[in-house]
């Protein structure tokens, strides 16, 4: 491994390091499964309502001003961003999620939270007085974990995706995104592109934990974003016939499960000849006996890769092969390859020193729908030591994140001048 390389002069405070350590705590039982150590964070839960709380609360006690846009995303603002908007100075919003993956890591989504909170603290106590307004954003669904679209929040405000598809998403147990809004206290019908938040938005700066190895690679704890590959997600459905396990014979079978696990071993073989990666990590079996055949199975397609010429290819390949078995192939998302600005990332680059590697990523974020959207957008990455994401053994020294923080705000305080 390379010797490290720590961020140059970029010390963080006694007082904001306590603030950053201590909501992280608060946080860390939140949604908490005991049993594996993973996170079950959902939207619209009792799990997410506690997150919300938590959001607003510590906005408050910053004095900060929260709005919730029409999708529900919560944005706290230091400053009046309506009147900088109205003067042609918007905002400088910074900010990620709260939500997980089913048994996710603590870091994917609420490092990027707490960091632009303390962030916030941090320029405080150094007495800076910003010119324009700050922002602290926590996207709602960002993962998808229960409703099947990665970034709804940020998807619906941009007008990425309809307000009529949101509403009619489901869940595992058939509940609607709309009635979990009701449930949850909301009015499904607000839901919409929201032109009131965009305008606020003059540049956009997400901070996450790096959800690979190329900060180990590079013995370095910070990084700035250049790109996001180009990502989406099928649904995969394949017919059978319900029939007694014990008295079918093989040759009178329609099993739907043969064609969904031909599908699932062609998609490492395929998606490795094109250079992308192809994963089938959730699926859907019915009846669902240990005695009964298979009378339908649905599985979900996640393919990615650096170049969308290459995901497609996969896709196409794979979903041929499912209609052989009379699959039905349905795309539920895509997004294209996702350019961060270039001269923002410059920016950053050059305000943490010049040292700060370059890094582009497989996984999709919040920033990457702003950035699509027109939004001036760029990221940060905070060193991973296990390399690993989406799962418990998700980490980040907390070292590396105090430089990350202290790498935020002073990205911030330059942006904000």
């Amino acid at each position: 491994m390379p010797e490290r390389t720590d961020v140059p002069s970029l010390p963080l405070a006694a007082g904001p390091q306590a603030s950053f350590d201590a909501m992280w705590a608060d946080l860390q039982p939140v949604g908490l499964e005991a049993s594996t150590g993973g996170y079950r964070r959902f939207a619209w839960t009792g799990e997410d309502h506690d997150l919300r709380e938590w959001f607003a609360a510590e906005c408050a006690r910053r004095g900060l001003d929260l709005t919730t846009d029409r999708m529900g995303n919560q944005w706290a603002w230091w400053g009046d961003p309506d009147a900088a908007a109205a003067a042609g100075r918007p905002g400088v919003a910074v900010g990620s999620h709260l939500d997980s993956v089913p048994d996710g890591g603590a870091f994917d989504g609420p490092l990027g939270v707490v960091s632009g909170l303390v962030a916030i603290d941090v320029l405080r106590e150094n007495g800076f007085a910003p010119s324009r307004p700050i922002g602290v954003v926590n996207f709602v669904d960002e993962e998808g974990a229960r409703f099947g679209v990665a970034c709804a929040g940020s998807r619906v405000i941009t007008g990425a995706m309809s307000a009529d598809r949101a509403r009619s998403l489901t869940d595992a147990d058939g509940v609607s995104m709309a009635e979990a809004l009701r449930s949850a206290g909301r009015d499904p019908s607000a839901l919409g592109r929201d032109e009131e938040t965009l305008r606020r938005i003059g540049c956009f700066v997400e901070l996450h934990v790096e959800q690979g190895r190329g900060l180990i690679d590079l013995g370095h704890p910070v990084a700035v974003g250049t790109d996001i590959w180009p990502h989406g997600r099928w649904r995969f459905d394949f017919p059978g016939a319900a029939n007694h396990a014990g008295t079918t014979r093989l040759e009178d079978r329609q099993d739907a499960m043969l064609g969904y696990a031909d599908t699932v071993l062609a998609a490492r073989s395929v998606a490795a000849q094109r250079g992308c990666v192809a994963t089938i990590g959730k699926v859907v079996v019915e009846p669902g006996g240990v005695n009964a055949i298979p009378s339908h199975v649905t599985g979900w397609l996640d393919s990615r890769g650096p170049v969308e010429s290459d995901v497609r290819a996969v896709v196409a390949e794979l979903s041929s092969r499912a209609e052989t078995y009379g699959a039905t192939v349905t795309e539920e998302s895509w997004t294209t390859t996702t350019r961060f600005d270039q001269t923002l990332a410059v920016r950053l680059r050059d305000t943490l020193g010049g040292e700060v590697p370059m890094l582009g990523t497989g996984a999709g974020h919040d920033a990457g729908v702003l950035a699509n959207h027109g939004v001036p957008t760029a990221m940060l990455f905070v060193r991973n030591p296990t390399g690993i994401s989406h799962s418990p053994e998700e980490f980040a020294e907390a070292e590396d994140c105090h430089r990350g923080v202290a790498a935020l705000a002073r990205v911030v305080e330059d942006l904000a001048r």
